[in-house]
This record gives C-alpha cells, sequence and structure tokens, in this order.
C-alpha cells in the first residue's frame, strides 16, 4: 500500500462547510450534557468542576455555531479542532476515563483535521489525542484499567491514522481534480500553442510548489529536441525556450521512453535504499530501483534534490515532461505529473495542428488576394496610365491641359507602384510597424469619433505577445466596450490601454462620467468572453469620477 502522505492543506476544496461543522460540534456537545441529565451514572465520577465543563463546551460550541449562521468570523480552523482536543482532555480527565466512551470525541477534531488540512495535520491531532487520553487515564484515575486504556489507546491511535489518510487523500483528489480542469481551460486554442505551453508549464510548477518544470520534445517531421523552461527565482518565474542538439538532449533522455521516473537525493551514504531513481513499470504497477548513476547526475544536471520524469503521450513526436524541486518528492506526485502529461499534451498537439492549418489558410488566401490585386485593382490603373499617356501624345504642344495630363500620368503610376508594394508585402506576410490589432482599434476609434463625435483613445504599453487567434478575440471585447460608452453612457471623451504584465494581458476601458455617483454595470458579454479566456472583468471608479472597465486575461 502507498503510504505516501497527501499533499498540502489550503488547497482548492480542502475545506468543510463551517456551518455543518459548527453545528455538528453543538449537536455533539448538547447531546453528552443531555446524556448527563438524564443518567448521571453513564459519566462514572461527577463533580462540579464536571458540569461546569460539559456547560462551558456547550456554550462554546453554541457561541461557533451562532456566529457561523450569521457569517460573522471566526477563528481559524486549526485553532478550532486543537481546543477541541483540550476540551475532550478535560472532559475524559473529569469523569471516569476507562468507564464511558467520550474518549470516542476525539474522532470529531481528527476528522475535522484531516479533511482541512490533509494527512500531516490529521496525523498530529491523532498522536495528540491519544497522548492525552493515555495521560488523564493514567493521572486522572488512580483505578484506571491500564488494559482497557492501552486498548482504547490503540484503537485511536489506528482508526485516527485512517481517518487522516481518507482526509488527506480526499484533499489531494480535490485538488488533482482542481489542476486538471485549470490545465484544461488553459488548454484553449485561442491561446496558441506556444502561450499554452507556458501556461501549463507555469501551472505545473505552482501546484508542486518546484524550482522548476521541463518540456523536452522532438518534432518527428524535423527531429528537432526544443526545451522549454519555466523556473522560478528570487526575481520572479522566468520562461526559457531553445533548441536542442541530440548530445545537449541526451541527458534528459537517459531513461527508457515509455517509464515514469522518480529520483530523490538519499539522505547518506548508508541509507541510498531510501533514495535514487525509481521506475515504475506500467504493466504490474511496481517501482523497480534503478542504477542511481543516471539519476545522480541528472540530478546534478539540474542542481536538484528530487525530480520526477513522465513521458508525453504524443502522436507526432517524443518528449519528457519535469519537475524539479528541492525537497521530496513522492509517488503520489510522479503518477500524478503523468497524468497531467496525459490530458494537456494531446490537446496541445491539436492546436498545434489546428496553428499550422491556420497559417496555411492565411498564406494561401494572402497569396489569392494578393493575385486579386494585381488582376482587379492593378489593371484597370495601368490601363488609365496607358490611356493618358496616349492623350498626352496626341496633345498639341500649346494645348493648356498638357500640364494636368502629366500630372495624372505621375499620380497613376504612383498609385501603380502603391498597390504593387502592397500586393508584395501581403504576399509575404511582412510585418507592419504596428500591430494588426491596434491598427484594427485605432480605425474603431476613428469610426466613433468621426460618425458620433466621441473621441476615444487608444494606447497599447509595451509589447503584445498575443496570437491572430486572441487578438480577434480582445479585438471584440474592446469593440464592445467603445460601443458601450456610445450606448449607455454621455461621455465625449474615452481611453482604451492594452498591457501585458507578469503573464497576463490587461485591458482598460476608460470614460468619463459627469454624474455624482454611477452604479456599477458590467454588460453580461463582457464577462462572459473574459471568461471564456479564462480571465476576469470588473468595473472599477476613479477619484475623478471615471468609471473603468478592467479586463484581465492571463497569456
Amino acid at each position: 500500500m502507498n503510504l505516501d502522505p497527501p499533499i498540502k492543506s489550503g488547497l482548492p476544496g480542502a475545506g468543510m462547510d463551517t456551518t455543518m461543522v459548527n453545528g455538528m460540534r453543538l449537536l455533539l456537545s448538547s447531546a453528552t450534557l443531555l446524556t448527563l441529565f438524564i443518567d448521571p451514572e453513564s459519566a462514572g465520577r461527577l463533580s462540579r468542576i464536571t458540569w461546569l465543563i460539559f456547560s462551558a463546551y456547550t456554550m462554546h460550541s453554541l457561541l461557533l455555531y451562532v456566529l457561523a449562521v450569521l457569517g460573522l468570523n471566526l477563528p481559524e480552523d486549526i485553532l478550532l479542532y486543537w481546543l477541541d482536543v483540550a476540551w475532550y482532555a478535560l472532559i475524559v480527565f473529569s469523569t471516569s476515563s476507562h468507564n464511558n466512551l467520550f474518549f470516542l470525541f476525539f474522532f470529531f477534531a481528527i476528522l475535522i483535521s484531516s479533511f482541512q488540512r490533509g494527512f500531516e495535520e490529521g496525523a498530529r491531532v491523532t498522536l495528540a489525542s491519544a497522548g492525552l487520553f493515555a495521560a488523564t487515564a493514567l493521572f486522572g484515575e488512580t483505578d484506571a484499567e491500564l488494559s482497557r486504556m492501552l486498548l482504547r489507546t490503540t484503537f485511536l491511535l489506528a482508526l485516527g491514522y485512517m481517518i487522516a489518510y481518507w482526509g488527506g487523500s480526499a484533499i489531494t483528489q480535490r485538488s488533482h481534480l482542481a489542476l486538471l480542469r485549470d490545465v484544461s481551460q488553459l488548454s484553449n486554442p485561442r491561446f496558441g500553442v506556444d502561450q499554452t505551453i507556458t501556461s501549463v508549464l507555469e501551472k505545473t510548477r505552482s501546484y508542486f510548489n518546484a524550482r522548476s518544470c521541463l518540456l523536452i520534445m522532438q518534432d518527428k517531421g524535423t527531429r528537432i529536441w526544443s526545451l522549454r523552461s519555466v523556473i522560478q527565482t528570487e526575481s520572479g518565474v522566468i520562461h526559457t525556450s531553445s533548441l536542442l542538439s541530440d548530445e545537449a538532449a541526451s541527458p534528459l533522455l537517459a531513461f527508457p521512453p515509455d517509464k515514469i521516473v522518480l529520483y530523490n537525493q538519499p539522505p547518506g551514504a548508508w541509507l541510498r535504499w531510501l533514495g535514487g531513481a525509481r521506475l515504475l513499470n506500467l504493466d504490474n504497477g511496481r517501482w523497480l530501483q534503478q542504477d542511481d548513476t543516471a539519476g545522480a547526475s541528472l540530478a546534478e544536471l539540474l542542481e536538484a534534490h528530487a525530480f520526477i520524469s513522465a513521458p508525453l503521450p504524443l502522436r507526432n513526436g517524443k518528449g519528457r515532461l519535469y519537475i524539479v524541486s528541492s525537497t521530496s518528492l513522492s509517488r503520489t506526485d510522479a503518477l500524478f505529473l503523468s497524468h497531467i502529461g496525459a490530458q494537456a499534451f494531446p490537446v496541445i498537439e491539436n492546436i498545434d495542428l489546428l496553428d499550422r492549418l491556420a497559417s496555411q489558410a492565411a498564406s494561401r488566401e494572402r497569396e489569392k488576394m494578393a493575385r486579386d490585386l494585381h488582376d482587379t485593382a492593378i489593371q484597370p490603373y495601368i490601363g488609365l496610365r496607358h490611356g493618358l499617356a496616349a492623350l498626352r501624345n496626341e496633345a498639341t504642344m500649346g494645348n493648356p491641359l498638357l500640364p494636368e495630363l502629366d500630372k495624372l500620368i505621375i499620380m497613376s503610376g504612383q498609385v501603380i507602384a502603391d498597390l504593387r508594394s502592397y500586393a508584395r508585402t501581403f504576399k509575404n506576410g511582412q510585418v507592419q510597424s504596428e500591430p494588426e490589432l491596434l491598427v484594427a482599434l485605432r480605425r474603431q476609434a476613428t469610426q466613433i469619433r468621426e460618425f458620433y463625435g466621441i473621441d476615444i483613445a487608444v494606447q497599447i504599453e509595451g509589447d503584445l505577445h498575443i496570437n491572430d487567434r486572441l487578438a480577434a478575440e480582445v479585438f471584440q471585447i474592446v469593440n464592445e466596450g467603445m460601443s458601450n460608452i456610445r450606448k449607455h453612457t454621455s461621455a465625449r471623451h474615452g481611453a482604451v490601454k492594452l498591457t501585458c504584465v507578469q503573464g497576463a494581458l490587461h485591458i482598460s476601458i476608460d470614460n468619463e462620467c459627469a454624474a455624482a455617483h454611477v452604479p456599477d454595470f458590467l454588460p453580461d458579454s463582457l464577462a462572459e468572453r473574459a471568461a471564456a479566456l479564462g480571465g476576469v472583468a470588473r468595473v472599477t471608479h476613479s477619484t475623478l469620477g471615471n468609471t473603468s472597465v478592467e479586463i484581465e486575461i492571463p497569456i
């Protein structure tokens, strides 16, 4: 059985319903207090202190439940279940610990801590509960039956550990599903293959809290290796991409191409069996010890305490995905990294295929439009120039139209030259001096100013690292935002600003507002468009009274 501890708490879905938990605590304490009234002998030794402790715990539970129902701030969950452990120790100490079942209260704290904080916290609460129970049984009762106390302590330890393990596994499963959902959302054709791969690598690195995440791939057609990396540094996260020769790529390909590899640095020379490289045999699900030479050499090259390497199920090539960490990694982590690769990269391959098909289609369309320009737009101007030249030749020397004819011949020649230059540029796909998105937005802003008298300034700060498909989506968002200024406000001025900061595209659509108070109005279509791209949209108001729609899209 795999006893690797489930991953950390605080992950999506790791929490429990606060009202439900506090309701169960109140029900437990109230039922116990009622039991004392109905059958006092069931609790063994009773005193005023015993009644006071039971009543105080019931009031404590009632207060927490009322705060939860009212939606008020509660203390941290970690404080509450440790308080529960202390309460239960007092309850056991104040009664006959070996004759009643109050020791079962400890399981409530173990259950809550395990399903809220994971295996490690549940195990700590289990050990503390067993220790306190044994101590109170030994020192609280001089006639305590040692055998019964030992049996109940063992039962508390065994069942508590199982609950902690199940709770940690539940958190692990929810966090895995949350990450896979995020990865699926990031695998969006709108983002393009480069942006998608970078986003998936960063999401994976962040999830494992690793130092870096590496991807090495070989294209089947070109047989060229590419290495992409996302590295956490003191100054922030760095994204790199480079091409590798077969020799440079060989250390990252030292393991069998169909095996998952887990490497942890041994704690010492005499404890090598606790670390080293292990390979998963997918046929029988067993982990096999591997010669440490390749694993140790690669760990030294990567400057890693531990790493995981998982093969990628690619149709048009081969590759491996790496997680490099400064702390130990588990077999559970290795299996999950393989699941990430299996889910994300077939989709990424499809995105890459769509990008290539789109590029080929765009190239063919440019060639067609260039031919159409030559056949339909340029030829009439050539005919016009020939006609003007014929008229010029027939005109006598003293004809007053000669200067005008000469001017028209020069103008037609210039138009022909411009059209030919444009056709060549269009056919070859040469880059404009400004991004096409900026040109299109400024053209739209000009139309709004000419038709409606609303002056909207369009500005792009820095470089926009977005592909054509995402640019088309951004254009629709900004265009709708500018139309909303016209439709829903009386503003005569506005501003649009686009900025790429820390892996996200920030869009700001501002408009002046003369009203003293403007209610927040965010069109559903804008919010839906932003959400479809994995982003968010919100409305803010400046101190000057201007209204701004802020949109953030991960890139």
